[in-house]
């Protein structure tokens, strides 16, 4: 045998030595790691982290919360280019290859050897997918045998379309973006089949690096790896000649696009996102939950308007305070650049930002015109748009002072940033369904939710429970009490306490139903100590209100309890849904990332209807007398498991929001009759040194609360009672909310009677008397015969006046 042969013999030999020394340690390293790797099982049950989405009860979104963006999609919803791109960019060979592509190794390892750069990569998708699913970031041999060796694994327990599903589905893509749903929404605002050829090809050359290489980030890196991956798609025959430079020809035009937030509610967002939590831990983030809540988006955005407008109005009213800011002296010669100077843009972004505001640097002051520079250019305003502000001569603007904006009505106005605050709610009073709330000016400003968190005196908007009590125990809108001056003696004459009117005068012998509507203090202390503090306590509990935080003296019946506006509106619903204790929700509905409904809210119901005899033909005034609402539409009768609590009687309710219509159309909230309805009732609240403002007002299809006030309870300033602060606000938001609902009011109950009264001393006249009144009491309270006497007389104390 010559030389040659033997040292193919030995070669040949030394190669078979050697891959069977391959095959056994590999097959050695297989038996020692694969007992050790995790169960591909669990990807066929892989959970994608998705975001909780909120949604108001017609579809809008109003929040999303979680640390990732992600829109899980099927295979058959990946357009085929994407996959061409991703297949191009990452893994040419995937469906020809079992996981590992040996040919894809050996190239990437000589290009190493004869470059000495990691120019093309080894790893197939899925051993990309077995990396970011199982394995730590290390880089390390021992992690690179357990990725191929899960990459063989994987793709003999799922198919390839499985594979890529999972892999788009999962890859991160830089800002918070995993998948390739959620990249397309974050760069390019679009579905991944509206997105171009270049746009395509820009999502599949992210995997790389997507934190650096992402349009946002570095938009020409980008480029780089887009017109790579465009380059092996027109290699690999996947895209035409003319696609290929039309692509390569786009600019990048990638922008971050935050989850589109449809209806401004984020009060309410805030609250479901907490009740999630409270209910499913921290996979309220990431397991896909959709939350739809009761928010009507019309109301709502009607509410934001109403309650902003108020604060603005407030604003205006107690003047202008002065400039935000000014902008510092290095950049005034800057100014008036269009669009500004960046340096001046930076200034104006770091002021805080606040709904409806828009920061502004000023240009040129004269009393009659006011010119600004905002982020997106220069603004004019006429002196109409900032004379309230009374600035002169004397109290200029400077060039450089930094201002704030806001547009109303279509015109712009000088504002500032509100230091007042407020909230409004508004249910349903028949299933307390919430329709709108606004927990205050901005929720970006300060998350504190006035509605739900902020307990303030409720003033005069007690009275309604307190007289509620007062006609449970026998008294009439007619009876009579005396409106005059008390002092209450205590140990100490400086503790003496002596209430009195809000203008100080004193009406003397008074109906309760005129005490009411005028919001007289003496009346209702003298309406207290003729109910009994105990028994007016145990009745307000009625309606919900917490008995450890109403006060056991006098002073309840002026409303110097703490009450939040949530609480508030449970109360009020009691008068307008009949007098049922109905709890307010605003949750609707919860389902799970596949849409499978996990929850849905079955609130007790008020039903009028339920108790009233079927032969019984109700006038549905809620006033007496010939301007009669048209009546409500019979209800539906409600199975008695389904029914919310009776909790005053149906007399009792109909006369207290019979003496609530008094209030609006000519008491102190009379300025409700500009609504041009007649079915409305409500009651102004004021509490001393006009720190608190209220006006709760109703019908029998919506409810709603509004109050003004400081944080930190401070005067709002003479003459800012309910009616001027808190009653704008509810008005301007009814105004919309009642749009199209038809005008109706609940019937009168049988056990309630109209009579004519003597409207001086409140006793019964014979119909058709000189001077007599219609009033509406119990058929078994109805008042004694008028006698000719005045209402002070000279009858025993407490037989007819209080």
């Amino acid at each position: 045998m010559n030389l040659y042969l033997r040292v193919v013999l030995i070669a040949a030999g030394l190669l078979a030595v050697g891959i069977l020394c391959a095959v056994l340690g590999f097959f050695g390293v297989r038996a020692y790691y694969e007992p050790r790797l995790p169960s591909v099982e669990s990807l066929h049950e892989l959970k994608l982290g998705v975001p909780l989405r909120v949604y108001s009860q017609d579809g809008a979104l109003i929040g999303e919360f979680g640390a990732e963006r992600r829109d899980p999609l099927r295979y058959e919803q990946l357009p085929p280019r994407l996959v061409q791109a991703f297949l191009a960019a990452e893994d040419d060979r995937f469906f020809e290859h079992s996981g590992v592509d040996l040919q894809g190794l050996l190239r990437a390892s000589f290009v190493l050897a004869t470059t000495g750069e990691k120019r093309q990569g080894g790893s197939t998708i899925t051993m990309q997918l077995a990396r970011n699913v199982f394995l730590s970031p290390e880089r390390s041999y021992t992690r690179k045998i357990k990725e191929i060796l899960l990459a063989l694994k994987i793709e003999r327990e799922l198919n390839k379309q499985q594979i890529l599903e999972l892999y788009l589905n999962r890859i991160f893509l830089g800002n918070r973006a995993y998948g390739v749903g959620a990249a397309a929404q974050v760069y390019f605002g679009k579905d991944l089949d509206q997105l171009s050829l270049g746009e395509t090809a820009t999502l599949a050359g992210l995997p790389k690096a997507p934190s650096r290489d992402n349009p946002i980030a570095d938009p020409r890196r980008a480029r780089d790896r887009r017109d790579y991956v465009l380059r092996r798609m027109h290699e690999l025959h996947s895209i035409s000649d003319d696609n290929y430079k039309l692509a390569l020809a786009e600019p990048i035009t990638a922008h971050q696009h935050v989850a589109a937030v449809q209806l401004e509610a984020s009060y309410v967002a805030e609250m479901a996102r907490a009740e999630l939590v409270a209910k499913y831990g921290e996979a309220a983030y990431t397991d896909g939950y959709s939350v739809v809540t009761t928010i009507d988006s019309t109301r709502q955005k009607a509410a934001t308007a109403a309650l902003r407008g108020g604060i603005f109005a407030y604003e205006e009213r107690h003047g202008y305070r002065g400039v935000e800011a000014r902008l510092p002296a290095e950049l005034l010669d800057q100014l008036g650049s269009n669009p500004p100077d960046e340096a001046i843009q930076a200034q104006l972004e770091a002021l805080p930002q606040a709904a409806s505001l828009i920061a502004a640097v000023v240009l040129q002051f004269s009393t009659d015109r006011l010119q600004v520079q905002t982020k997106a250019g220069l603004v004019e305003l006429p002196k109409a748009g900032f004379d309230w502000a009374k600035l002169s001569d004397a109290k200029p603007l400077h060039r450089g002072d930094i201002v704030r904006l806001a547009r109303v009505d279509g015109a712009w106005r000088l504002a500032q940033l509100p230091k007042v605050e407020g909230a409004l709610i508004a249910l349903n009073p028949t299933d307390g369904a919430v329709q709108a709330l606004v927990g205050g000016y901005d929720f970006f400003l300060g998350a504190y939710n006035r509605v739900t968190q902020a307990r303030r005196q409720p003033g005069s908007g007690f009275k309604p429970f307190l007289y509620s009590a007062a006609l449970a125990k026998g008294f009439t809108p007619a009876s009579v009490f005396l409106d005059a001056p008390v002092v209450y003696v205590n140990a100490n004459p400086d503790d003496d306490w002596r209430p009195g009117n809000y203008e100080g005068k004193f009406n003397g012998p008074m109906r309760l139903r005129e005490a009411l509507a005028e919001s007289r203090n003496l009346v209702s202390i003298r309406v207290l100590q003729a109910v009994g503090l105990e028994y007016a306590i145990d009745f307000a509990t009625k309606f919900g209100l917490p008995k450890d935080r109403l006060p056991d003296d006098l002073t309840l019946a002026l409303g110097s309890g703490a009450l939040t506006p949530w609480e508030m509106a449970r109360g009020y619903a009691v008068f307008a849904n009949g007098g049922f204790l109905v709890d307010p929700y605003f949750i609707q509905s919860i389902r799970t990332a596949d849409g499978k409904e996990i929850f849905h809210a079955q609130p007790k119901l008020a039903c009028p209807s339920c108790d009233v005899p079927p032969d019984i033909t109700a006038d549905a005034a809620v006033l007496a007398g010939p301007a009669a609402a048209p009546s409500a539409a019979p209800a539906t009768p409600v199975a008695e498991a389904d029914r919310a609590p009776r909790v005053i009687d149906a007399d009792v309710d109909y006369l207290i929001t019979s003496m609530m219509h008094s209030v609006v159309t000519r008491g102190t909230g009379a300025a409700v009759r500009a609504l041009g309805r007649d079915d409305l009732a409500g009651k102004t609240g004021t509490t001393n040194d006009f720190t608190d403002a209220w006006f709760n007002g109703f019908n029998p299809a919506l409810l709603a609360i509004a109050w003004i006030g400081y944080d930190q309870p401070a005067t709002l300033g003479r003459g800012e009672v309910g009616a001027r602060a808190a009653l704008p606000v509810w008005m301007d938001f009814m105004k919309t909310a009642l749009m199209g609902v038809p005008q109706f009011s609940l019937p009168r109950p049988p056990g309630v009677v109209e009579v004519s009264i003597n409207p001086a001393n409140g006793k019964l006249l014979t119909a058709g008397a000189p001077d007599a009144l219609l009033d509406v009491v119990q058929a078994d309270h109805i008042p004694p015969p008028d006698d000719g006497k005045s209402a002070l007389g000279d009858q025993p104390a407490g037989t007819d006046i209080y």
